[in-house]
């Protein structure tokens, strides 16, 4: 699978497709698919959601 939308990437340019690579090649790693995301402030509550205390 990591072959094939590496081959799409290649032959297209297209972003989704190499995004897509990489995170497969994150998760083939074992870390995490995004490193860059910061933590949740609200403890995983969507927007507009209350957390109870």
């Amino acid at each position: 699978m990591r072959d094939f939308t590496w081959h799409v990437f290649a032959q297209t340019g297209d972003i989704e497709a190499y995004l897509l690579f990489k995170e497969m090649n994150q998760l083939r790693a074992g870390g995490d698919p995004n490193p860059d995301a910061a933590p949740d402030p609200a403890g995983g509550a969507s927007e507009g959601e209350s957390v109870a205390p």
